[in-house]
């Protein structure tokens, strides 16, 4: 095998235990990359030095990921490399992430190869930069995939971008995309919550000022405009500016550049700008909160970010991604736990999935998140209501409760707005209202398990859908006992 000129970004593609199929080969040269299949060790040190990244197939253990790193060490080289494990094998892909793995991609999944690029933040040349950070971003889901693909056709040309999405759905993320996988990956990239600054903080964040410009600028000071020269300014919220800031930022826009409040001379500005709103920007045009000029300013490419309950094949990933990000050991995540992520609407998108995971971890003795282990903010608010005020709560209340869970944990919710709650309720309701973090996770953990006995023909096909022991199990319903609760309602 000849080697590959190193003006291609170069991927070897190793894996001894299969050829590099059509699909993904055609996959791979389609972002721009230049693929070479190789079997062994020896072929990769042959062509490591012309190697941008390397395509790693896992199969048991990451012994064959550890050689890798070693042989690329021994060789004075720091090229990441990208892990292919089976779909279901969860517990390598995160030993695998531990390791030192820039990233874990589902080895049947052709469609996860559209990203590797950006996902490496490797420069066209193929030469990785030592200076770009390498982000792990999660773009899984196929809707999601063609988000990214966008997203790197409009980073390549200097235009504005407008990110569209509901709060949480995660836009400075893809704004950061933006800005890295463009030409100006070197340089600064500045934000701005447009909604979170006062309204006349907001002008002098934005344009700075000159020393003396008023009381109390005892120096000069650059604004987020020159801060970003280079790079990329990010307005978020850009929907909450004030209508005379709108004036200003359009002529900023216009004209690429600006005066400091109290100066005279004028600044030549080299910024890209992306905004991101959650509103209705024609909706807030039509009631006259929005200048329509500076929408069809900001709005050269609208990139909408769907909400992550209509993104599904993201949860699973981001919800890894989050239980790495709190410890380093790895972490499992039992499939009845990956199911009622699943399931759970998500109204405060990808934030309230990482909320949910560090309770989790906080709760999680073992690293094994099991459902007792999951509280979902909706799940939270009734779980630590009292059986009158649970009583009380409306049918649609209710509903809206227990479409955030699966059927077995649904079951333990009342379902009667009237005056009585069912058997299972019955038996899961406290002795006393839940006073701490402690408390509602116990009582959270009892329901879902009391749910679960009610729904399953024995206890050992209960104990294998929790995600414990038939002996555990047995521990826990002595638990529930000796907290006065009746077995025989969900026996």
């Amino acid at each position: 095998m000849k080697s590959h000129p190193v003006s291609t970004p170069l991927v070897l593609w190793l894996d001894p235990e299969s050829t590099l199929g059509a699909e993904h080969s055609q996959a791979l040269h389609a972002t721009g990359w230049a693929v070479m299949a190789i079997h062994t060790l020896d072929e990769l040190l042959a062509h490591a030095t012309d190697a941008s990244l390397v395509v790693l197939r896992l199969t048991s253990d990451v012994s064959r990921l550890k050689a890798v790193q070693q042989l690329l060490q021994e060789a004075g080289l720091n090229t990441p490399v990208v892990c292919r494990v089976d779909r279901l094998d969860l517990d390598l892909a995160v030993e695998a992430t531990q390791s030192g793995a820039l990233t874990v991609l589902a080895a049947d999944d052709v469609r996860t190869t559209a990203w590797l690029r950006v996902h490496a933040q490797l420069k066209p040349t193929g030469q990785r930069s030592a200076q770009a950070p390498v982000r792990q971003v999660v773009f899984v889901d196929p809707s999601s995939q063609h988000l990214l693909a966008l997203a790197r056709k409009v980073a390549q040309a200097d235009v504005t971008a407008l990110l569209v999405g509901p709060t949480g759905s995660g836009k400075e993320v893809l704004a950061r995309v933006l800005h890295e996988a463009s030409g100006r990956a070197m340089g600064p990239f500045v934000a701005l919550n447009c909604a979170a600054m006062p309204e006349n903080l907001i002008e002098d964040m934005l344009f700075g000022h000159e020393k003396g410009a008023f009381t109390g600028a005892h120096r000069e000071q650059k604004g987020l405009f020159e801060q970003a020269q280079g790079g990329t300014l990010f307005l978020d919220e850009i929907g909450e500016m004030p209508m005379h800031l709108q004036s200003k930022l359009l002529r900023v826009l216009q004209e690429r550049q600006l005066t400091r409040l109290g100066g005279q001379s004028v600044i030549q500005l080299n910024v890209r700008i992306v905004a991101a709103t959650n509103k209705d920007l024609k909706q807030a045009i039509a009631e006259r909160e929005f200048r329509e000029d500076l929408y069809y300013r900001i709005a050269t490419f609208r990139m909408r970010l769907q909400p992550l309950r209509e993104r599904p094949g993201d949860i699973i990933p981001l919800a890894m991604q989050s239980l790495m990000q709190q410890a380093a050991q790895p972490w499992r995540l039992h499939p009845q736990a990956q199911q009622m992520l699943l399931q759970y609407p998500w109204p405060g998108n990808v934030r309230e999935l990482e909320n949910v995971m560090r309770r989790a971890v906080v709760l999680c003795t073992d690293h094994h998140i099991t459902p007792a282990h999951l509280m979902f903010d909706d799940w939270l608010t009734h779980s630590m209501a009292t059986p009158k005020e649970q009583a009380s709560l409306g049918a649609s209340e209710l509903e809206a409760g227990a479409t955030a869970w699966p059927e077995a944990a649904a079951a333990a919710l009342p379902t009667n707005p009237e005056n009585m709650l069912s058997p299972v309720a019955q038996a899961t309701a406290p002795a006393e209202v839940p006073v701490d973090l402690q408390s509602a996770v116990r009582l959270n953990e009892h329901q879902v398990i009391m749910a679960t006995l009610a729904s399953t023909p024995s206890k050992t096909e209960a104990a294998k859908r929790l995600g414990i022991s038939p002996r555990t199990l047995r521990y826990k319903m002595a638990q529930l006992r000796e907290h006065g609760m009746n077995m025989a309602a969900a026996c």
